[in-house]
């Protein structure tokens, strides 16, 4: 059997930080495999049981999104062999959706040539994802902090080194669409003001990477975080623990179930330990922040004009 004819590897993501709703995103380091055979039909193998139960035709994600970028390009995407193997958990707020999107606008780039710049694969995946916070992570890892106005994205970019984080990842799965059916359809004028200025004030402090006071800035979300709080039982016991000096914050992971710490770099494992007894139901990772974002790696003699 011959080998695959390129790799991609896409990092998970966390979206939100608290207040940073639907607008700052941070790559983190689970990831999602993708390699792409040559076939005579569209077909998909999964390689994790994490993945057990995934569609493995056409309908799969990734076809689903490669099917669509290729169509919008007026190309044909060439039947191929997906082999996927993931450790992103699904339908557990660490973008397991907008790494697949991601792969799936980079096959349709590679299989269909068209040469795709980052800033293009950013508004194609932000038109399917419906926000960028994900999507901009896993692209271009990292920070991201940006906004998406139902076209186009835009986004800044910033390695972050002394932060590392630790994941209370629930055993139940909580969809996005349940998340946001109990957020409120309008806020008034002052709480607006109120959440603006805190989003702000977090932007600033990640930008410098003063992380006591991004912590502090979680904690005053007005935008989410109050409103979800009642479908996650976790992230109300985390903030009712003592203040731990190595513990800057916590928030939710993108809609949740999974909910982060955000900790000193060089002790993530000992909190990580520390807090086991306290989520036996739960997974609870040691995770670091990655600044590198979608990897591909052609394999043999496979010849693609374009760059990536």
């Amino acid at each position: 059997m011959t080998g695959p004819m390129f790799t991609i590897q896409v990092p998970a993501s966390t979206a939100n930080l608290g207040p940073g709703f639907d607008s700052i995103g941070l790559a983190v380091d689970k990831y999602l495999f993708v390699d792409v055979f040559s076939d005579d039909a569209w077909r998909c193998e999964a390689k994790s049981s994490i993945l057990e139960g995934i569609p493995v035709d056409e309908s799969n994600l990734l076809f689903q999104t490669a099917l669509e970028v290729a169509y919008e390009y007026d190309k044909t995407l060439p039947y191929c062999r997906l082999e996927i193997a993931s450790d992103i958990p699904l339908a557990r707020g660490l973008g397991s959706s907008a790494s697949a999107i991601i792969a799936g606008i980079e096959i349709a780039n590679i299989l269909c040539d068209l040469q795709l710049s980052l800033q293009e694969k950013l508004n194609i995946a932000s038109v399917m994802e419906g926000h960028m916070d994900n999507v901009g992570a896993s692209l271009f890892g990292g920070l991201v902090v940006g906004t998406y106005d139902g076209q186009s994205a835009a986004l800044v970019n910033q390695h972050i080194h002394e932060l590392e984080l630790v994941a209370i990842i629930p055993s139940y799965e909580l969809k996005t669409s349940d998340a946001r059916s109990v957020l409120p359809d309008q806020l008034s004028y002052a709480e607006a003001i109120q959440g603006s200025g805190v989003s702000n004030l977090l932007v600033a402090a990640l930008l410098k990477e003063e992380w006591q006071l991004a912590g502090e800035a979680m904690k005053r979300d007005l935008f989410h975080e109050p409103y979800r709080a009642a479908l996650i039982p976790e992230l109300g016991i985390l903030r009712a623990m003592p203040e731990r000096p190595d513990v800057y914050g916590y928030s939710l992971s993108g809609a949740g179930p999974t909910v982060l710490c955000y900790v000193r770099k060089g002790t993530a494992e000992a909190i990580r330990d520390d807090l086991k007894p306290y989520f036996s139901g739960c997974e609870v990772e040691a995770l670091r922040i990655v600044n590198e974002g979608i990897k591909v790696v052609l394999h043999s003699d496979y010849k693609h004009l374009g760059s990536f």
